[in-house]
């Protein structure tokens, strides 16, 4: 069931505490979480993005996976001076191969709960520290919701997002207010027994509407984001729509024949 955040977001001091080990005692599976940084081609903006989160969630400093989807710039080697852990993938795979890849190796480490951020540097880390916290319970799906017109975002990604919503809600038969924002809290074995197919920017919106499907409770949290004039951006307004619709009728295909996976 989609229902709104449970709680207010904290006071500055009060999200600090919220990731140290005292807030541990209340929220357990903080120990057990961590952040997953897609990066394509992020070497300009991925120092200050890794700064930025240790800042704001100190107590996941370490715990900052990157995941460098074939970048032929020194996105790697910026993860790898910050200290944080790296893998990469030896071609270029897609946004959602590398989140199943960070979430598949997040899995295999011990954790439970995966924070994504993107490395374009769109996502203040105050606002993920929001999303991190938005509920208590491990195994709820947190999606960041961005108020796109107002942060300036530009028009193609307004009506993008916009056709996205429409026919995901139309789909999932309740209403989302954002399908596509990349600043989400995942419950990991949760997320990965959904099997979702998508590779590419597909995979956001497949795996929402699976979880859907499933059962899997929905929290919204609003968030502000940021669209600088130099930002960079991988997504393709016409393939990647197109991508995104054919995903979401496989996985509708799938739902009707019985083969949508549960987790």
């Amino acid at each position: 069931m989609v229902e709104p955040a449970a709680n207010p977001r904290p006071t500055e001091a009060a999200a600090a505490e919220a990731t140290s080990a005292s807030a541990a005692a209340r929220l357990p599976w903080l120990e057990r979480a961590c952040v997953i940084v897609p990066a394509y081609q992020a070497e300009r903006t991925l120092p200050a993005v890794i700064t930025e989160l240790r800042r704001a969630m100190p107590g996941l400093a370490d715990e900052i996976l990157v995941v460098d989807d074939g970048s032929t710039d020194g996105t790697a080697d910026v993860a790898v001076r910050a200290g944080c852990q790296l893998v990469s993938h030896g071609k270029n795979r897609g946004k959602g191969a590398a989140l199943v890849t960070g979430l598949a190796t997040a899995r295999a480490r011990g954790h439970e709960v995966a924070l994504t951020v993107d490395a374009d540097g769109q996502h203040p880390a105050d606002e993920a520290r929001s999303v991190l916290l938005a509920s208590s319970d491990p195994e709820a799906f947190v999606l960041g919701i961005r108020e796109l017109t107002t942060a300036g975002a530009p028009r193609k990604n307004q009506m993008s997002n916009g056709i996205s919503n429409f026919f995901i809600s139309r789909f999932a038969g309740r209403p989302l207010r954002d399908t596509q924002c990349g600043l989400r809290r995942y419950p990991i074995a949760t997320t990965l027994a959904l099997a979702p197919r998508g590779e590419g920017y597909d995979f956001e919106a497949e795996v929402l509407l699976r979880a859907i499907w499933a059962g899997v409770p929905i929290v919204e949290e609003p968030i502000r984001v940021l669209y600088p004039e130099d930002r960079v951006t991988h997504f393709h307004v016409v393939r990647d729509p197109w991508r995104i619709v054919r995903t979401v009728v496989v996985a509708l295909r799938d739902r009707r024949f019985g083969r949508a996976s549960s987790p």
